[in-house]
């Protein structure tokens, strides 16, 4: 499986919220950074922690999903471009209501070690 193959299979499962999936794709050493507005909101390291992060957020949402809308790749790492829209299905903390529709655009840059993904970095 190539690069951009296992970044599909990891976004497919991730909408599905299929984490057994997600994990398969991942290197033991998988390091995990969202960053919104510039600040780093969620960071994990190891496969342990990325689960138990993936777990709670998984309660968030009531559907999501992430299209991929543009792909650049070099040497060391790929980047895509997505758009991201979800369900609510809690209320957070910033004002907006379970049952509420999400939307935004993004990207992730994607690093690989021994056929895995071993670094994302999701911005918002």
């Amino acid at each position: 499986m190539n690069d951009l193959e296992l970044i599909k299979r990891y976004i497919e499962a991730y909408n599905t919220f299929d984490i057994e999936t997600m994990m398969s794709t991942l290197h033991p050493d998988i390091a995990f950074q969202n960053i919104s507005n510039g600040e780093i909101n969620a960071e994990t390291h190891g496969m342990e922690a990325f689960r138990t992060l993936a777990e709670q957020s998984k309660g968030l949402f009531a559907s999501r999903k992430q299209t991929i809308t543009n792909v650049e790749t070099n040497e060391s790492q790929t980047r895509i471009d997505v758009t991201f829209e979800a369900i609510l299905a809690v209320d957070l903390p910033n004002g907006l209501k379970a049952g509420e529709l999400l939307q935004l655009q993004g990207n992730s840059e994607f690093t690989f070690r021994d056929g895995k993904i071993v670094s994302i970095v999701d911005r918002a």
